[in-house]
């Protein structure tokens, strides 16, 4: 069986009321004891053990919380949008031959993060091994370092 503890800010304490059963209340000083204090009114009330039920605490939000809440989702859900975005684009600047660098220049990433959301293996154009000297140097689009 699941109860529900309804609890208001009053003063320093915090009303709790259990809606489904009729006389059930209690009081707490914190959000985080008013499911124990619920728990146990329940559990008198009944007069079962304490932990044979589940309590869902369900706090009265002021305004100023409940837009917070809001905010947070929303950000939540812009920076996923924004994830998918920088994936399909880093993708499709590889994609049209921009190195890694260039393209985490573009997206305002580094080059490593690039990699990381758009990992591809090199391609013949982009980097190739080539011998000078006895020595393996990596041609790249921005100039030779040695490997």
């Amino acid at each position: 069986m699941k109860y529900t503890a309804r609890c208001v800010r009053s003063g320093d304490w915090w009303a709790i009321s259990v809606p489904e059963i009729k006389g059930v209340f209690s009081q707490a000083r914190r959000l985080d004891q008013v499911e124990e204090m619920a728990r146990e009114a329940i559990a008198l009330m009944l007069d079962v053990d304490p932990h044979s039920f589940d309590v869902d605490v369900q706090p009265d939000l002021p305004q100023e919380v409940t837009r917070a809440r809001k905010a947070r989702s929303a950000l939540r859900k812009a920076e996923e949008s924004a994830e998918e975005a920088t994936v399909t684009a880093a993708r499709a600047l590889l994609a049209k031959g921009y190195t890694v660098r260039d393209a985490g220049a573009l997206l305002g990433i580094s080059p490593q993060r690039v990699s990381q959301l758009a990992p591809q293996k090199a391609a013949a154009g982009d980097a190739r091994k080539i011998r000078k000297g006895g020595k393996a140097r990596l041609k790249q689009d921005h100039g030779t370092v040695a490997a």
